[in-house]
């Protein structure tokens, strides 16, 4: 998940008047700083939880339609430990939205078909097709709980704990799928990046909708 730019500032600057301390501001378009100890405002901490509740439940049905068709194979059993690993995470989510007030998105449906149809495509072209498909998913995830555990900082320290644990989980998920023999799927560049990119379109589309 892409930030925002940060603006930079001295602490010249702020010393000496000329920028108030945790008030940074840049004019339209921009982010503001925000100095070790800020809050993050809550509509942004909202949308880290939709988007990651939306990840977490697409991840969810993409297992569901890969053990549809993998789930008396070889790679079953591997298939079924990383869902089970998926749900744990969705339910996390679930419950913080409701403490946090925080809606899902409405995409919801959409992620719901979509997800089991990714799961399922992959896994009619093979059990290394079907792992290429988690690479791809837990790289593009990696990279975006990196980037809000990075956004956070210190403002808010068990979100950030929940997220770091998460991220390794997947990309222990990585890590088993390129184990069982990922990259040499066929066609392994042009089906995880088609993937990846619409991994990343569904993360921009879910903090939004």
């Amino acid at each position: 998940m892409s930030c925002p730019e940060d603006i930079q500032v001295s602490e010249g600057q702020v010393s000496k008047g000329q920028v108030s301390k945790g008030q940074v501001s840049s004019g339209a378009g921009q982010a503001r700083r925000y100095l070790p100890g800020d809050r993050l405002p809550e509509g942004e901490v909202a949308a880290m939880l939709r988007v990651d509740h939306a990840g977490e439940y697409g991840a969810r049905r993409i297992y569901e339609g890969q053990l549809a068709v993998l789930g008396r194979s070889a790679s079953g059993a591997v298939l079924r430990k990383m869902h089970a690993q998926e749900l744990r995470h969705l339910q996390a989510f679930d419950k913080l939205l409701v403490e946090r007030h925080v809606r899902p998105t409405l995409l919801a449906p959409v992620w719901h078909v979509a997800g089991f149809a990714l799961g399922a495509a992959t896994a009619l072209l093979g059990e290394r097709a079907a792992m290429a498909c988690t690479v791809a998913v837990e790289e593009v995830i990696d990279a975006h709980y990196r980037g809000q555990v990075e956004r956070l900082g210190e403002s808010e320290p068990a979100l950030k704990e929940t997220f770091e644990e998460f991220r390794q989980d997947e990309l222990e998920h990585r890590d088993t799928a390129l184990a069982q023999g990922a990259a040499e799927a066929p066609g392994y560049p042009l089906l995880t990046g088609a993937i990846k990119g619409a991994s990343r379109l569904a993360i921009w589309l879910s903090k939004r909708i």
